[in-house]
């Protein structure tokens, strides 16, 4: 058929396994999809009305939870994140939905004062939001339901009509939910799913058609794709940060290394905000890393099908062998190996503690994105926040201190968009804004501010 292009097969990260198979598609479908949004667009006649969107969002939410189970275990058997994560993520993901509806009462203009000069008196001046025009959403693999979520959900209560590309690697969980939209009752044309080369994918990017463009996933390639947008498109990129952590002699060790082991591990590690580099008193080091790297040796790692699975394996086996390089380079260039440290297989690798790598090792430069997590040693808390923010990447930061004038310093001087005290820094509510700085993104997440983003002011004055 005229059109279509390779199939790729999804696997198993695991066991490679092939479990699902989704047909690619060329250009000429492609332009087709964005002509049908843009002129849902365009013709004002055709934008669904608020109340459509609620019923349209609230079955959405209700056929999700009558598929809980189902749809965790797609994550984790396409993502290979644990199924008790897994479940974890479906609950978020319904309750996106569910605060997708509640900002849609939130999408309201505001009047604008207009006799503050005798130029504007005997005017009445308001605002409206109004939306953006057609969306394009290109996901990563490593939330494949609560990604596509917090790109695609919002878009349909902005009321956009939107594109979306998962990630090649796990596509199956975003086909689900886009079957779902339809089934809830989205009419033909507001909801496209899509897999498709890059070349095609940069096309899309750079038609003057689309309005907004949704980016999660490697910074090389969400910056060279904002780069060729047409003028007048908007667009939000959610890339990887080095996440810091910041702990000082008032910690409250025992509370504080479950944390940082959940924020570490927690995926093997395949989160943008993932506990990376940890900056201790030199005091504390060794014992806050054999305590550490007692946790992660606890660990099962396996599967991510299986109930008892901690942690998943890598998304490619090539992600392994670069994970395992990384390591070998740090510990050649001076690291102590506390714990992990090796492949446990083609598709695994142990979660690993590490003990002051140098500076310049990628472990320590650079977004792991594997099991990995560094500890260093410190005399002086403003060496080790300047070397925190010495990296091109800011996302999301933490501090462990009893002291207020530490957690205060800690949010004042870190370079982040958040600064959890006494918390990983993997910690993420749907509601708050999450985004990098610098190097690690553009424009802010969360669903409020997502919707916010895909809608724009329309001003009427109206003279008495």
């Amino acid at each position: 058929m005229s059109g279509l292009g390779k199939s790729v097969q999804v696997v198993n990260p695991y066991n490679q396994e092939i479990i699902g198979e989704v047909q690619t598609v060329e250009w000429c479908i492609i332009d087709e999809m964005l002509n049908t949004a843009s002129n849902l667009h365009r013709n004002r006649a055709n934008w669904l009305p608020a109340h459509k969107r609620i019923d349209i969002l609230k079955r959405t939410a209700e056929i999700m939870q009558d598929r809980e189970q189902e749809l965790a275990y797609l994550i984790a058997n396409e993502g290979g994140k644990p199924l008790k994560d897994a479940r974890v993520e479906v609950t978020r993901a319904i309750g996106g939905i569910e605060l997708c509806i509640h900002e849609i009462s939130q999408l309201a203009g505001k009047e604008i004062p207009m006799d503050l000069t005798e130029a504007g008196s005997g005017r009445t001046a308001f605002t409206q939001r109004e939306p953006i025009g057609p969306v394009f959403a290109a996901s990563a693999f490593n939330h494949p339901l609560n990604l596509i979520v917090h790109q695609v959900a919002p878009a349909v209560a902005a009321g956009c009509p939107v594109i979306v590309k998962p990630a090649s690697d796990t596509p199956l969980s975003c086909k689900a939910f886009v079957d779902i939209l339809t089934e809830a009752g989205l009419p033909d044309g507001w909801c496209h799913f899509t897999l498709c080369d890059n070349a095609t994918a940069e096309k899309l990017v750079s038609d003057p058609r689309l309005g907004f463009f949704s980016f999660i996933g490697s910074a090389r390639v969400g910056w060279m794709l904002r780069s060729k947008l047409a003028p007048g498109t908007r667009c939000a990129l959610e890339h990887g940060g080095v996440a810091p952590v910041i702990v000082d002699e008032t910690a409250d060790i025992t509370d504080m290394i479950p944390l940082l082991a959940k924020g570490g591990f927690y995926h093997s590690g395949q989160v943008c905000v993932s506990v990376q580099r940890v900056f201790v008193p030199n005091s504390m080091m060794d014992k806050i890393a054999a305590e550490l790297g007692t946790v992660a040796d606890t660990l099962v790692v396996g599967n991510a099908t299986d109930q008892e699975t901690d942690c998943g394996p890598l998304i490619r086996p090539r992600e392994v062998d670069r994970v395992e390089e990384w390591v070998n380079e740090a510990l050649e260039e001076g690291a102590k190996l506390i714990c992990g440290g090796k492949k446990l297989s083609d598709t695994t690798y142990a979660p690993t503690v590490l003990l002051n790598p140098s500076q310049n090792s990628k472990v320590s430069a650079q977004e792991v994105f594997g099991p990995v997590v560094c500890v260093y040693g410190y005399s002086d808390i403003n060496d080790a926040i300047a070397t925190a923010n010495s990296l091109p990447f800011a996302f999301q930061a933490s501090v462990f201190t009893k002291n207020l004038d530490t957690a205060m310093k800690a949010s004042r001087e870190l370079d982040a968009t958040a600064v959890m005290v006494n918390d990983h820094t993997a910690f993420r509510t749907d509601w708050m804004p999450f985004a990098g700085r610098r190097q690690s993104g553009y424009n802010t997440g969360g669903i409020g501010y997502t919707m916010h983003d895909m809608t724009q002011d329309k001003m009427t004055v109206i003279k008495t």
